[in-house]
């Protein structure tokens, strides 16, 4: 068996086991792994061109994503218009005074001579601005959150196009490149600053800005409603109650003998599959030819070998930063669409460390390096995350279906079902570690 049709079978295992949930289980649930699995694929070669490409090691996967569904909100709602006329103004100016102040340090840093005046200067200039910055921003800050806090309470986003534009979704398909831009924009001031550091340090310091940039979505109330959350977003498909009032779509499903509630919420699903697989197509695409350009050479050879790439004159800092900056805009994108797919913003649900860990997962079980792997890597885990806690249950109702209702022993293992999922993820990974450490479909 060849190379090649093994990776045709791994990929037909994975397409048999979610038609396998549709006939099993329900088609709204299989569609749900589909379209999961395709957002979490585009993570996963976003994630493979950091590592796979660079040897970049980024744990703040989640920082990146959360910023993509931000701008899902920013880009897609429509502005509040009481809050912008109570105090919009005033927190725009107060974060311009905050840049200001900070650019105006720099530039003192940078222009006048070393000594105790710059020192001096630079201290008077921040804690002037920070005040300054603080008095504005806090007063706009507290008129935005007072206006009907439980129903608004922010500024909204940019969607001014009216009902045709928020009712077709076309902003929302505009913030999907949107939420890229914004995280490679984050990435390009993380990566100047972190990427000087050893790995080890990198990961720690990506972890701790994901989690600041999560922090800051789930406490400032005008941005995004912090933990309130943000419900409703446009969607670029149709709503379901709106094909169950199409007399057309229930005249077609009734034909064919389907419900019309149940197929009006699969065909929507079907819509966001088609979506989400135009861009995978994409994205996949531009990593192949970047894997088999020149670039992507130089990239392998970084590394492989810093030193060694240095001495053949390649800036390797800079290459570093491109590719980070590359990989985070991916996983922004990515981000986007899976706010999009839910219609909502919910910050907590963001958890650096639970679902950066599954992403990793996919990644190396798939095949560190190589852009298919990662694909597979991010269907197969997300088929297994969601379907190992009920099969799990199914198992523990076996094992267990001898003993007595109230034994002990019965009760707990039907309790520990719920943590089977991440018993299952580490199970998985040891076994890839030891018997394919180079993933299921290694780089070559």
């Amino acid at each position: 068996m060849t190379i090649n049709y093994k990776n045709i079978g791994l990929f037909f295992l994975v397409a048999c086991l979610i038609l396998g949930t549709g006939f099993v289980q329900s088609w709204n649930t299989a569609l749900f792994i589909l379209n999961m699995g395709l957002v979490s694929a585009i993570m996963a070669l976003g994630v493979n061109l950091q590592w796979g490409f660079a040897g970049l090691f980024n744990v703040g996967i989640m920082g990146f994503v959360a910023l993509g569904g931000l701008a899902a909100v920013l880009i897609s709602m429509p502005p509040t218009t009481e809050a912008w006329a109570a105090g919009g103004l005033r927190v725009i100016l107060g974060i311009v005074l905050g840049a200001a102040t900070v650019t105006t340090a720099i530039l003192v840093q940078l222009r006048m001579a070393a000594g105790p005046a710059r020192t001096l200067t630079t201290i008077a200039i921040l804690i002037g601005g920070f005040f300054l910055y603080r008095a504005v921003f806090d007063g706009g800050v507290a008129a935005v959150e007072a206006v009907d806090a439980a129903g608004t309470g922010y500024l909204g986003g940019l969607n001014f196009g009216g009902a045709s534009y928020k009712d077709w979704g076309f902003m929302t398909l505009i913030s999907w490149p949107v939420g890229g831009l914004l995280a490679a924009g984050v990435a390009w001031l993380i990566g100047k600053t972190a990427l000087g550091l050893r790995s080890d340090y990198l990961a720690i310091a990506t972890l701790g800005i994901s989690e600041i940039i999560i922090a800051v979505m789930k406490n400032e109330d005008w941005l995004s409603r912090g933990v309130k959350n943000v419900i409703g977003l446009p969607r670029p498909v149709p709503y379901e109650i709106e094909l169950q009032e199409s007399a057309g779509f229930i005249e077609h499903t009734t034909a064919l003998g389907l419900d019309p509630v149940t197929s009006s919420s699969i065909v929507v699903k079907l819509g966001y599959a088609g979506l989400f697989s135009i861009v995978l197509v994409i994205v996949l695409i531009l990593a192949q030819l970047a894997l088999a350009s020149p670039w992507g050479r130089m990239m392998r050879a970084i590394r492989d070998n810093e030193e060694a790439a240095e001495a053949m004159g390649k800036n390797v800092t800079a290459r570093h930063l491109q590719i980070f900056i590359l990989g985070s805009a991916i996983c922004g994108v990515a981000g986007a669409m899976m706010t999009t797919l839910d219609s909502q913003l919910t910050p907590s649900s963001y958890q650096p460390l639970r679902f950066t860990f599954l992403v990793w997962v996919m990644v190396i079980v798939g095949g560190s390096g190589n852009n298919f792997g990662s694909v597979l890597g991010g269907f197969l885990i997300f088929f297994l995350w969601v379907q190992v806690e009920p099969m799990g249950a199914i198992l523990m109702q076996i094992l267990t279906s001898g003993m007595a209702e109230d034994n002990v022993l019965r009760l707990h293992l039907l309790d520990s079902v719920a943590h089977m999922r991440l018993l299952t993820m580490g199970l998985i990974l040891i076994l890839v570690l030891r018997f394919a450490p180079k993933g299921l479909i290694p780089e070559k």
